[in-house]
């Protein structure tokens, strides 16, 4: 199985991806304790993907599941290593979840405009671009735009047809 739900004893292995050193300008750095309250409340799922070696190689967060606008936010994807196609498969799998077993209308993301490799990611698999969120993150002290990007369940179903 490429992902399975996280559970409470993920967490140390999540918070320390998380502060990998390319990946800190692009993640927000939750501790330990807000990913405790996260993981464990009804409105989020966590999903891991660990080695055969139980290593964890992935984690994401989907938010919105108490909300009633039919509307998922992908929280966060990190791969910690990127580049062979792995986030790809997930983020593959997330959107699948998030159609087909939540049965939204729309999944939506927020990604920092300098993050190329992201952006380009969720463009190909059909996020479309919706706007820049100006200011919207602070980054070592610095105020950053954010892109939002979002994919309909009928861009979904169309790909699938």
């Amino acid at each position: 199985m490429l992902i399975q739900l996280a559970t409470p004893s993920d967490l140390p292995d999540i918070v320390a991806l998380e502060r990998m050193p390319w990946a800190r300008p692009f993640v927000g750095q939750w501790n330990m304790e807000r990913h405790a309250v996260t993981l464990t409340g009804r409105d989020a799922r966590y999903y891991v993907s660990r080695t055969a070696g139980n290593d964890l190689q992935a984690y994401a967060i989907l938010r919105g599941l108490e909300e009633d606008s039919g509307s998922i936010e992908l929280k966060r994807i990190v791969v910690a290593k990127p580049g062979f196609g792995l986030g790809r498969r997930i983020l593959k799998g997330l959107i699948r979840i998030t159609f087909t077993e939540l049965k939204a209308h729309r999944m939506f993301l927020d990604v920092f405009e300098d993050n190329l490799r992201a952006r380009h990611l969720y463009e190909s698999l059909g996020f479309q671009y919706e706007g820049v969120m100006r200011d919207a993150a602070r980054r070592d002290g610095a105020w950053c735009n954010l892109h939002l990007m979002s994919f309909l369940e009928a861009e979904y179903a169309a790909q699938r047809d």
